[in-house]
């Protein structure tokens, strides 16, 4: 081990310890909780942080959270885009409340649905919608369609991306070949039959992964949001919309994560026009909610293929799926908080957040960069962004990440347990972007000259 790696390692040490003996009732309920789940945990992503053992929340609201030890934290993780407007927005709650008492799910439509549909079409310029219960449900039931709908049986997407848990997108390029994403569990089918990948940016490579016209869509993010953050070069975006048309394949854009661009996501502000866009996580403030919609010409040939096909069960949809209590809560996200103004603060205050992260970075000579999408920030551990999502994975940097959370742990402050990831909401305060910049401004310091 070379001395940076030893120095990164003792810092390391310290920092466990001290989290150990500030947190004994999160200790004594995982003990608790290793009795009853598989690695302590009911979701094994909740032990991704960089603790010895989780931090048990006792509650949550804007941008702060108090867990089980009694201490208050600054949340720039807000459930990882799930609470991305603040834990428990007001009209959400009032909402809720109300709608809890009148009844939960009985498998029929309401009318806050259908007002909900309506603010989707006028905020995202969509005219037709379907509801299902998370972002990898709407990405499945997606691809479904665009197979359905076009004859064709492959797929395309980008190496490094996210669409949540969707067998199909689980492949990665390594030395130029498509394989199955490592740590991949019970896979028993090939997915590199069925799906190509390619890297972001890359118009060549996608052109000739299109050209034999047998991919039904390409399903991407408007930029790669969870291999760190991988940007669009210019008219990235339009080529890729060109050559989709040219080739006969739908388009797929998956906003779950970009939604922190604006109101209308990268979708709207920056003009993409998909023959499918999804979305969920936090547009229904943290209620198990997805959406996807589509235009009138996609619309018209869905009808088509299922006037073709007998009566049966399509293998889409879930029986909680458009349940009135998160269609009330989609509404009320749609009509009263993500609003043109919310946002506005929200990126204001990110754009304050990266200011000062940058200012730090120059000030100890550290060689990191910073990116930002609208209220979503990342710092990432190399002087210059990346162009694809091989670059941005053979860049990782697993100990300096785990330090850099567990230290700002240490200090109150809560990110992200993967690529140093942040998020500002409505609720996110100027002292509480003054106590992040304090907190990274030490590990800076300890850091400086060894990382």
């Amino acid at each position: 081990m070379n001395h940076a790696g030893k120095v990164i390692e003792g810092l390391m040490r310290a920092e466990l310890d001290r989290y150990t003996a500030a947190n004994p009732a999160s200790r004594r309920l995982a003990e608790r909780a290793a009795e009853a789940f598989p690695g302590g945990v009911p979701l094994h992503w909740m032990r991704d942080w960089a603790t010895p053992f989780p931090l048990f929340m006792a509650e949550a609201q804007g941008a702060e959270f108090l867990y089980a030890d009694g201490h208050r934290y600054v949340d720039f993780c807000l459930g990882d885009t799930g609470s991305m407007f603040g834990h428990s927005p007001a009209p959400v709650v009032r909402a809720v409340s109300d709608q809890i008492a009148r009844g939960v799910t009985a498998m029929l439509p309401t009318e806050d649905g259908v007002a909900a549909a309506e603010a989707l079409a006028r905020r995202f310029g969509l005219p037709f919608w379907q509801v299902t219960t998370t972002a990898t449900d709407a990405n499945r039931f997606v691809l479904r369609w665009a197979r359905a709908i076009t004859g064709r049986s492959k797929i395309l997407v980008f190496n490094g991306c996210y669409h949540g848990t969707v067998d199909d997108t689980f492949v990665r390029l390594e030395d130029g070949r498509a394989v199955h994403r490592p740590g991949l569990l019970g896979q028993a089918t090939d997915l590199t039959a069925t799906t190509k990948v390619v890297e972001f940016n890359d118009l060549a490579g996608l052109e000739a992964a299109l050209a034999p016209g047998d991919v039904a869509c390409v399903i991407t993010e408007p930029a790669l949001t969870n291999i760190g953050m991988v940007l669009p070069e210019p008219g990235f975006h339009a080529a890729l919309r060109e050559l989709t048309r040219r080739h006969g394949t739908l388009l797929v854009i998956d906003e779950t994560h970009t939604i922190s661009t604006g109101p209308g996501g990268w979708t709207r502000e920056y003009g993409l026009e998909p023959d499918f866009f999804t979305l969920g996580k936090p547009i229904a403030g943290g209620i198990p909610c997805g959406v996807y919609g589509f235009p009138a010409e996609v619309e018209a040939r869905m009808r088509r293929v299922q006037a073709g096909v007998p009566h049966g069960h399509s293998g889409m949809g879930t029986t909680l799926s458009a349940n009135a209590l998160a269609m009330r809560a989609l509404r009320a996200m749609l009509e009263e908080v993500m609003t043109e103004a919310a946002y506005a603060g929200m990126v204001e205050r990110a754009m304050h957040l990266a200011a000062g992260i940058e200012a730090i970075v120059a000030r100890h000579g550290l060689a990191w960069h910073v990116t930002q999408i609208g209220a979503r920030v990342e710092f990432h551990f190399t002087p210059t962004p990346y162009r694809t999502g091989g670059e941005a994975a053979a860049a990782m940097r697993p100990d300096l990440e785990q330090l850099v959370n567990l230290f700002l742990i240490n200090r109150g402050i809560l990110i992200a347990p993967f690529h140093n990831m942040m998020l500002t909401s409505p609720a996110t305060t100027e002292d509480q972007i003054a106590r992040f910049h304090d907190a990274f401004d030490a590990c800076a310091a300890a850091l400086a000259g060894h990382a």
